[in-house]
């Protein structure tokens, strides 16, 4: 029978923060406290229905890898943004709907996510496979809002990811 004791053994010193992490966008250059919030990348393997005389029979299919987001701060000369911009003008350049990379995949890029201890030591890294920025959300602009850090947030899709 589980006790109090077996549970809080499992959760030596205190389990996992759900603040402490770190996201490395070689890309854009050190800007790893600028982001506020992300997740660790999902998956799914998806299903293929075989009919057989009227029963399903269901079998593991291919696996799909869901987008993944992040969150990042705004600061006062909007680097991030601004790279991430030119990160997709790079893809499909706004004035003539042209691509600057030359038909090539240099238009990806590594990105890793790391989850933290409380020592700041990497428990666990998901590195993102030739990611690429897919939308890039406006920044809220508002008089009431006095006291408040802008954010925006950044969707990516990326070809896999190895923990």
């Amino acid at each position: 029978m589980p006790s109090i004791n077996t549970f809080k053994n499992q959760l030596r010193d205190g389990g996992s923060r759900a603040n402490q992490f770190e996201v490395v966008i070689p890309r854009i250059g050190e800007q790893r406290m600028l982001c506020k919030a992300t997740s660790l990348p999902g998956q799914t393997i998806t299903e293929i229905d075989v009919n057989f005389r009227g029963r399903h029979l269901y079998v593991a299919g291919d696996r799909e890898w869901e987008t993944w987001n992040t969150t990042f701060y705004v600061d006062r000369n909007m680097n991030i943004r601004n790279h991430m911009e030119a990160w997709m003008n790079e893809i499909n350049d706004v004035g003539d709907s042209s691509s600057l990379h030359d038909g090539g995949y240099g238009y990806m890029s590594d990105i890793t996510v790391r989850h933290l201890d409380h020592n700041n030591h990497v428990t666990k890294a998901y590195n993102m496979i030739n990611a690429w920025p897919t939308t890039i959300t406006p920044i809220e602009l508002d008089y009431d809002s006095t006291s408040a850090i802008e954010t925006f947030d950044v969707t990516w899709r990326f070809t896999s990811w190895v923990a």
